[in-house]
């Protein structure tokens, strides 16, 4: 959920790229979606999307782990494939659309491990409580992009948060406390 990848998969693949100060990048919405899992239980693995947000990469391929990225995106952009759950879902039961409409994530510091890898510890916001988060990403591919002709990055990541740490802990633990993340997103390089 929340958001976030793009100043890891910069900050471990583009540190070749020869720049003397931190580039711009922007989030493609269109192609950038978190898509999330938790146990329903027991008995099926039960799944939800967002997509549709903006973010903000500023990418250091001297330093690359001093890049930052920033993502928002609105709680009511949520898809479960089930009007009633996503409904539900969207109360002050769980994500409390109406008091906090918005579910952001900051970097607050990037830890290269590879080439391509990398792990990025930010603040998650949900229901309005912040907490820490660590993203474990990956550069999935770097270039120019085929039909828009300037520079593209995407990035894939990875992380767990328990619901209950966000108030959000309705039903648990026979509805999983455990919620598995996994974020696929594109940006540009900004104009």
């Amino acid at each position: 959920m929340k958001s976030l990848l793009l100043a890891a998969g910069l900050a471990l693949g583009l540190a070749t790229v020869a720049v003397a100060e931190p580039v711009e990048y922007d989030l493609d919405p269109s192609h950038s979606q978190i898509v999330f899992h938790y146990s329903h239980l027991g008995f099926s693995t039960t799944t939800g999307m967002f997509s549709g947000f903006n973010g903000k990469i500023m990418f250091d391929a001297e330093k690359p782990a001093d890049s930052s990225v920033a993502v928002s995106f609105p709680a009511k952009s949520l898809f479960t494939g089930w009007d009633e759950r996503t409904a539900h879902f969207l109360t002050e039961d769980f994500f409390g659309a109406d008091k906090n409409p918005d579910i952001t994530f900051k970097s607050t510091s990037i830890e290269v491990t590879g080439e391509k890898t990398g792990k990025i510890t930010g603040d998650l916001t949900m229901n309005g409580i912040t907490k820490p988060v660590v993203l474990d990403a990956t550069m999935t591919q770097m270039g120019e992009h085929p039909m828009m002709k300037k520079p593209w990055v995407g990035f894939e990541a990875t992380t767990t948060v328990k619901r209950t740490d966000f108030d959000m802990g309705m039903y648990a633990p026979y509805v999983g406390d455990d919620v598995t993340i996994a974020i696929s997103i594109e940006a540009a390089k900004a104009e």
